[in-house]
């Protein structure tokens, strides 16, 4: 990789740049929503923040007709563009209205290849623009008419396929890192689950006995870019707000959304919190954390024996005051969480093990796209 201007300087020393509309459109076509599940409907809530992909949805589509997409289109999650939710498509599906389906025009398909035109679409210079031209200050979303003004360069395509072909192989060191990051949590998950649920001698008790449980009072469109403290809204990701509405130890979860019922927040201190997302506040003789384990590795699961995890799309405040832990002395409880929460500094924590080498190494990714996706403008 030292030589990393050689496929530019192989066969392009400059590029032509042009408007992003002249070589690409927004998808023309439409698909019914009868002809789409779950691994081919793509709403704004499935893309992953920080150009991660997407996963499969949990909701259907709440309109009868959608914008189609198809195979090397590039998907972009256009409500806060700062979330730079992008997806480069692999199969054919709709996409909701807060989804922009980027298509290369028929014609110019020999010139502009797809992969490219998604390294493109997936920098960080270009999701500067896209902030720069959004409207809406709560709720940011694209300007679709600024975005296909966006210049863009289109070399030689043999330079575009050397280029991709190099951020590939980035993509897949990455992807391997992944994969065995994801191992690692598969085996941590299993050893939370041995080590807090197979308790013979624990005392039973009834969530609602054992902890405070409430909703917050915001909407989404509450959010602020700049704001000073974390809001926990209905996504995966936490947002911002400016002021905060408790000052406390407490689990979080959405109400509905992506991840019902699965994905678990810990608030330490000063937060803002969604009117359909729940906090739940243990009681001085259980341990917060010793919760947030136990709900991590074992919530799903009750929503499964209760028959109800099949069909569910919301959480009810019933759902958390019958749920029944298993609950050992304090001092247990304490001892549990101090073993789980370094296994999971290794699996979660940014900064050592397996994240602080998949954070670095995309930090070198994102080096090198920047060098090779820069280029003079050829002359005219």
């Amino acid at each position: 990789m030292s030589r990393i201007d050689e496929p530019i300087a192989d066969g392009a020393p400059g590029a032509r740049y042009v408007d992003l509309s002249e070589v690409a459109e927004y998808s023309p076509t439409r698909v019914d929503a009868a002809d789409l599940d779950r691994k081919n409907f793509v709403g704004v809530d499935n893309l992953l923040p920080n150009k991660r992909g997407r996963l499969d949805a949990t909701y259907p589509p709440n309109t009868a007709r959608l914008t189609a997409y198809e195979p090397g289109d590039i998907l972009l999650g256009n409500i806060r563009p700062y979330l730079k939710k992008v997806w480069l498509a692999t199969n054919s599906g709709g996409c909701s209205g807060d989804v922009l389906a980027v298509r290369v025009r028929r014609q110019h398909r020999e010139l502009l290849d797809p992969t490219f035109l998604y390294y493109l679409l997936s920098s960080d210079r270009f999701f500067a623009y896209n902030m720069q031209k959004s409207k809406g200050a709560k709720m940011p979303r694209g300007d679709k008419a600024a975005i296909m003004s966006y210049r863009i360069p289109v070399p030689t395509i043999e330079a575009q396929r050397k280029i991709v072909r190099i951020l590939d192989q980035f993509t897949q060191l990455e992807v391997e890192l992944e994969a065995e990051l994801k191992m690692r949590r598969r085996q941590f998950e299993h050893y939370r689950g041995a080590l807090i649920l197979e308790r013979d001698r624990a005392e039973t008790a009834l969530l609602g006995d054992i902890a405070t449980i409430g909703t917050g009072s915001h909407d989404t469109q509450d959010a602020q870019d700049d704001g000073r403290f974390i809001f926990y809204a209905r996504g995966r990701e936490p947002l911002k707000l400016d002021t905060f509405d408790f000052e406390e130890d407490a689990i979080i979860t959405a109400g509905d959304g992506v991840g019902v019922g699965r994905v678990f927040h810990f608030a330490r201190g000063k937060y803002a919190l969604h009117q359909r997302a729940y906090r739940i506040v243990p009681h001085a003789r259980v341990d917060a954390r010793f919760i947030y384990h136990y709900l991590l590795a074992d919530f799903s699961r009750y929503l499964e024996r209760t028959s109800v995890h099949a069909s569910v799309t919301s959480l009810r405040r019933p759902m958390f005051l019958h749920y029944p832990v298993a609950l050992p002395s304090l001092d247990e409880q304490r001892c549990i969480v101090a073993t789980l929460d370094k296994f999971d500094a290794l699996v979660n924590d940014p900064s050592v093990g397996l994240p602080a080498e998949l954070a670095a190494r995309r930090r070198q990714y994102e080096y090198y796209r920047d060098k090779l996706l820069t280029f003079e403008e050829a002359p005219a």
